[in-house]
């Protein structure tokens, strides 16, 4: 997953606003103690001073593979995050192995 280099933000009351490349403005908000740290990753502040709540339309496409699951949020300017996810395909070959581990246990403990 390729997270790109922003700051995410939020409003005095806790709601998101949009995501903001400018990291100097950002370092002077918590220096001034304008803003505090909610989370660390991904980065995020909290704004201590009421702002307008301006966002943009946020897209969401995903791609939907059959061992692949592709996904990517967009603005009419540049894209947010985007990212992959492999999905797992040992999962029913890793159960059937526990069960027959467990029956054999099952087994040798009733002799």
């Amino acid at each position: 997953m390729e997270i790109l280099n922003v700051v995410y933000v939020l409003s005095v009351e806790g709601n998101p606003l949009m995501p903001t490349k400018r990291h100097g403005k950002v370092r002077r908000l918590l220096k001034q103690q304008l803003a505090k740290v909610v989370k660390v990753k991904p980065f995020t502040i909290q704004l201590l001073y009421e702002t307008t709540s301006y966002t943009q339309n946020i897209t969401l496409g995903i791609d939907s593979g059959y061992n692949y699951i592709g996904f990517s949020a967009v603005t009419e300017k540049e894209e947010l995050i985007c990212g992959e996810v492999k999905r797992r395909n040992d999962i029913s070959e890793t159960f059937m192995f526990k069960i027959e581990t467990l029956e054999a246990e099952i087994f040798e403990k009733s002799f």
